[in-house]
C-alpha cells in the first residue's frame, strides 16, 4: 500500500504543477480576448485565428483543470447530502462515486478521444474558417485531459482506501480551505523572497 500511496504523491504532484501552468493559459486568453475586443471594434479588424486560440486556451485551462481541481477537492460534489454522514461514509460515497462514475467515463472519452485526435494529427486537420488554425492539438487536449483526470481519480482511490485502512489522514485528501487572509500572506511572504 505504501508503494501506493508513493504514486498517489507523484499523480498529485504532476497535477498539480500543470493547473498551476494551465492558470497562466487562462491569463494569455483574457489578454487575447481583450486584444482582439480593442482591435475589432478600435480598428475594425480581426481574425479567426486570434477567436481560435482563445478556445484552444480555454479549452487547455478546463481539461488540463480538471484533475488539479479534483485533487483539490473542489469538484462538483453533493455536500448537502454527504455533509450530514460521518466522514468514513462520506469516504466510502467517494469511493463509490469515482469507482461507479468517474473511472468508467473518463476510461470511455480516453478510448474514443485518442482515435479521435490521432486521425485529426495524421491529417493535419486545419480549421474551416477562413484563416483559422490547425485544430489537432485543441483535440489531443481531449484525451491528454482525461488520461490526467483517470490518473487523478486512481489517486483519489488510493488515498481513500488509505484512509479507511489508517495510513493516512483525511487532510491528504480533504478540500483546502483557503481564506482571503491566507492569501494575502502567501503573496505577501513570496514578494519578501524575491
Amino acid at each position: 500500500m505504501q508503494a501506493l500511496l508513493s504514486i498517489s504523491k507523484k499523480i498529485d504532484a504532476l497535477n498539480e504543477l500543470i493547473g498551476q501552468a494551465v492558470g497562466w493559459a487562462l491569463l494569455v486568453a483574457v489578454l487575447i480576448c481583450s486584444g482582439n475586443a480593442l482591435v475589432r471594434y478600435g480598428f475594425n479588424n480581426s481574425s479567426n485565428g486570434w477567436l481560435e486560440i482563445q478556445w484552444y486556451l480555454f479549452a487547455a485551462v478546463f481539461l488540463l483543470g480538471a484533475p488539479y481541481t479534483l485533487r483539490r477537492n473542489e469538484h462538483v460534489r453533493i455536500d448537502v447530502i454527504t455533509g450530514r454522514f460521518s466522514q468514513r461514509t462520506q469516504v466510502w460515497i467517494d469511493l463509490f462515486g469515482f469507482l461507479l462514475f468517474l473511472l468508467p467515463v473518463t476510461a470511455l472519452i480516453l478510448y474514443l478521444g485518442v482515435p479521435y485526435a490521432w486521425h485529426s494529427i495524421q491529417n493535419q486537420e486545419m480549421s474551416s474558417n477562413a484563416g483559422g488554425l490547425i485544430v489537432w492539438p485543441a483535440k489531443l487536449l481531449i484525451p491528454v485531459g482525461f488520461l490526467l483526470l483517470l490518473l487523478q481519480g486512481f489517486s483519489e482511490i488510493i488515498k481513500r482506501i488509505g484512509f479507511l485502512r489508517g495510513l493516512l489522514e483525511a487532510s491528504a485528501f480533504e478540500k483546502q480551505v483557503v481564506t482571503p487572509e491566507d492569501e494575502i500572506a502567501a503573496i505577501k511572504e513570496a514578494n519578501q523572497i524575491q
